[in-house]
């Protein structure tokens, strides 16, 4: 049946149509909750079309790394739990979870969205850790867009708790989490000489390749990612980018 479903998809592509209507460059329809987990200090739920993924962020107190003494440090995972899709298993995270988590965080990272030397408590010694969780509760497709964009809503609404005699006083806050850029992350999927954004789960089965491009408020690319065997020349890959530039000025939009 699985295959059926992608044969067909890619029939419709190649007749410039997609099996949900849409036209290649349309997302699906995006909706956004913030603050929906009351204990941590930021979250957000994100939903493109049937897809949906959870991020929460929980902030400690810990030591910097050695390289960086006086900034926070930021730390992303997913977790991809069987009930999301019948392809995830149960267990430690496999390797298309640590991927996602991974690109994620490259995104937030080279983007310099947090001002890291903010969160120094003590040089050398304390800084606030920054974890942002997040739980694929569907797969419908682009899971990557929608993770990413619910980890820059969190931490768009993150704040930082008080402390009191060096502990953390959990529900009072201090101040907001310096968050200074809003990275949008976008997926190209190429399938022969076709282009297309938000790839629903059919589509991703037959993408040729796909290009996962992170822009910042500034227009700065700030991350890449190419997936698929399949190579794509220099020309294909400037369209990619040309279209995910455009769409992120979109989607930025929705960020607040």
């Amino acid at each position: 049946m699985k295959e059926m479903e992608g044969q067909y998809a890619l029939e419709l592509i190649m007749k410039g149509k997609r099996i949900d209507e849409r036209n290649f460059e349309d997302f699906r329809e995006i909706k956004i909750e913030k603050n929906i987990i009351s204990k941590a200090e930021g979250s957000a739920r994100v939903k493109m079309g049937e897809t949906e993924v959870i991020a929460g962020v929980k902030l400690n107190t810990g030591e910097p790394f050695s390289d960086t003494p006086e900034e926070g440090v930021l730390i992303v995972n997913t977790e991809f739990t069987p009930l999301a899709s019948p392809d995830f298993e149960s267990g430690p995270p496999g390797e298309d979870a640590v991927e996602l988590a991974r690109i994620v965080d490259r995104g937030i990272r080279e983007s310099k969205c947090i001002e890291v030397g903010k969160l120094c408590i003590v040089p050398e010694e304390k800084v606030w850790m920054v974890f942002v969780d997040i739980h694929i509760i569907n797969d419908q497709g682009n899971l990557l867009d929608a993770a990413a964009l619910a980890a820059i809503v969190a931490l768009l609404n993150t704040k930082i708790p008080k402390i009191k005699d060096e502990e953390i006083v959990r529900g009072e806050y201090e101040k907001d989490l310096p968050v200074v850029f809003k990275p949008i992350n976008i997926v190209v999927g190429k399938v022969g000489n076709n282009f297309l954004v938000d790839p629903n789960f059919e589509e991703e089965k037959i993408l040729d390749a796909k290009l996962s491009v992170s822009v910042r408020d500034d227009e700065k690319i700030c991350a890449l990612q190419k997936q698929g065997k399949n190579e794509v020349s220099m020309e294909d890959l400037e369209k990619m980018v040309d279209i995910a530039m455009k769409k992120s000025k979109e989607i930025r939009k929705l960020v607040k």
